[in-house]
């Protein structure tokens, strides 16, 4: 009976979410606004503003580099996190 509550603000977090996904433009959609300005942006400048000529490299590296920081300390915190609680009763 303790678990109703949070059963109940899963469930109605779940519909949100599947309630707001009908927003989102479809996957691959070439006339979805990202794929209308800044995808046109980065595959005309990247050559010239980055200097390489691997466009996801320069986007990766330069237009987005802070983005790609902070998902690294993410996916390293997350892994730290996860070595630290499989191997919490190892060692006694």
């Amino acid at each position: 009976m303790r678990r109703l509550p949070v059963l109940l603000v899963l469930a109605a977090f779940a519909a949100l979410l599947i309630y707001a996904e009908g927003d989102l433009p479809d996957r691959g959609d070439v006339q979805a606004p990202a794929n209308q300005h800044v995808s046109a942006y980065y595959i005309q400048h990247a050559e010239e503003e980055v200097e390489t000529p691997n466009i996801v490299s320069g986007v990766l590296a330069d237009y987005r580099g802070y983005d790609t920081l902070g998902e690294t300390v993410v996916i390293f915190a997350a892994g730290m996190a996860s070595l630290l609680i499989l191997t919490r009763g190892g060692h006694r």
